[in-house]
């Protein structure tokens, strides 16, 4: 069988391959970088640990916890703190905790008793049953009030997804609301009646699910993958051009011969596959380009260590998130020394800064030393950090997170069709199954079955050739 063909290896793709390779089918993973895991990135020095990209995986699916166990990496693999649940968001200058539960959402400052009133009155709000592709800004208004969207939803989609909720589609960026408002009626009955559903799909929902990471930090995983596959992944291969032969495809690199594949796997960022060259009977040389265009805003990452003793803040919780009412530089922080072990040395703190996204974008842009700056000149006021830094990491990825906007569904249609025209292609990751950590590793698995059951049905002399 000649063996299918991976681009891309972040965790999607290595997932992916590793699943195919349990099953003895043949895989070539083509990373154009020297690295793998994507924007998975562990900085170590100092008795700090920097995560540059996501901070941790949150266990919602079977799948998740299954490539943990099947990759040996168990035993490093630690929980977050308990302790270190809570959320703080950035409201009139202070921190104050997200409310979790009614009494919290009665006392909480967050909102004005109108604010209340008004989020209360969801269950007796009607569904919106039109076909046009709503804002996640509109439909929050529409079902919580102005005051909710503005004093928690923008901040966790800015913090979170580095999105604009004026931008982002409710139907494609956050399905299950959508869902629970056209199925129960309600986000509120929603949450009630479905629990008895999720219990049966065996789905985990997000805010009770744990989080983790290892010893040495989130890149442990994909760096286990990777020597999972050993020569199976092939550094600095960048594709510039596939090909559909009618039953098998070629892969073409600068300054090598084509490579020859019972099946593709495009696992790359859209903005990447854009530039990918597609030939093909029926198909334009530039189908795949329209997938360059799904917006990717920057964000810069900046860790900075602290002595304990000089920052004010307790840190007892997650991290806190920042609305754009406040008028603050940085799009939130995370606690990442409370949160997990083993991720700054004794008496000292790490704090992981994210700047950027929609929002700010020409502010992840700065020189490295301009960005630390910013992020240290709002952590001072916000945490009451005294001290300099002890320790100091800026990362900045210039096409970050995917933003799954209105229209996003016409980027999902053209992957379906290029997939439906040609068998043995196939689509999965960030680009088409949401931009969570968690997301990523479920793509690479349900993905890597489908391409098992394609091979399945190929034509036993294609399947089978030498």
């Amino acid at each position: 069988m000649k063996p299918v063909a991976i681009v891309g290896a972040g965790i999607t793709g290595l997932t992916a391959a590793f699943r195919l390779a349990e099953d003895n089918i043949p895989v070539i993973v083509y990373e154009a970088s020297g690295h793998v895991g994507g924007v998975i990135r562990t900085h170590r020095e100092d008795g700090y640990l920097a995560e540059s990209g996501p901070n941790a995986i949150t266990e919602t699916s079977r799948a998740i916890t299954s490539l943990i166990e099947d990759t040996g990496l168990m035993r490093p693999r630690i929980y977050s703190n308990p302790g270190a649940s809570a959320n703080f968001l950035l409201h009139h200058g202070r921190l104050v905790r997200a409310p979790t539960s009614i009494p919290g959402f009665i006392t909480t400052p967050l909102f004005s008793l109108g604010g209340k009133l008004r989020a209360c009155c969801e269950p007796f709000i009607p569904p919106h049953h039109s076909q046009e592709d709503e804002t996640l800004a509109a439909f929050v208004t529409r079902r919580l009030g102005r005051e909710f969207l503005d004093n928690v939803i923008d901040p966790f989609v800015a913090g979170i997804y580095a999105g604009d909720p004026a931008l982002l589609s409710v139907r494609q960026g956050f399905p299950k609301l959508s869902a629970a408002e056209q199925l129960h009626g309600s986000l509120v009955r929603a949450q009630i009646f479905g629990a008895r559903a999720r219990r049966r799909s065996g789905e985990i929902p997000k805010t009770a699910a744990r989080k983790f990471s290892f010893d040495h930090g989130l890149g442990v995983l994909p760096n286990r993958l990777k020597e999972r596959l050993g020569h199976a992944v092939r550094f600095h291969m960048p594709v510039k051009a596939i090909q559909d032969l009618g039953g098998e495809w070629t892969i073409h690199c600068p300054g090598q011969p084509p490579f020859f594949h019972s099946a593709v796997l495009l696992a790359a960022p859209a903005h990447k596959l854009g530039n990918i060259i597609f030939h093909a009977h029926g198909s334009s040389p530039g189908a795949l380009a329209p997938l360059g265009d799904i917006v990717h805003p920057p964000v810069a990452t900046v860790v900075l260590g602290f002595r304990r003793t000089d920052v004010t803040h307790p840190l007892t919780g997650f991290g806190f998130l920042v609305p754009a009412s406040e008028n603050r530089r940085i799009l939130g922080t995370i606690f990442s020394s409370s949160i997990f072990s083993n991720r700054a040395p004794s008496g000292h703190v790490t704090l992981t800064t994210f700047i950027g996204g929609c929002r700010n974008q020409e502010l992840a842009l700065q020189p490295h030393g301009k960005i630390i700056a910013t992020a240290l000149a709002d952590l001072q006021e916000i945490l009451g950090i005294t001290g300099k830094p002890t320790f100091q990491h800026c990362t900045v990825v210039p096409h970050a997170i995917p933003q799954y906007n209105v229209g996003f569904a016409r980027y999902k249609q053209a992957m379906e069709n290029l997939e439906s025209a040609h068998p043995g292609l196939f689509f999965a990751g960030t680009c088409k199954d949401g931009i969570a950590l968690g997301n990523s590793i479920t793509s690479g698995h349900d993905v890597a079955r489908r391409i098992r059951a394609c091979l399945a049905r190929m034509p036993e002399q294609a399947a089978h050739a030498a």
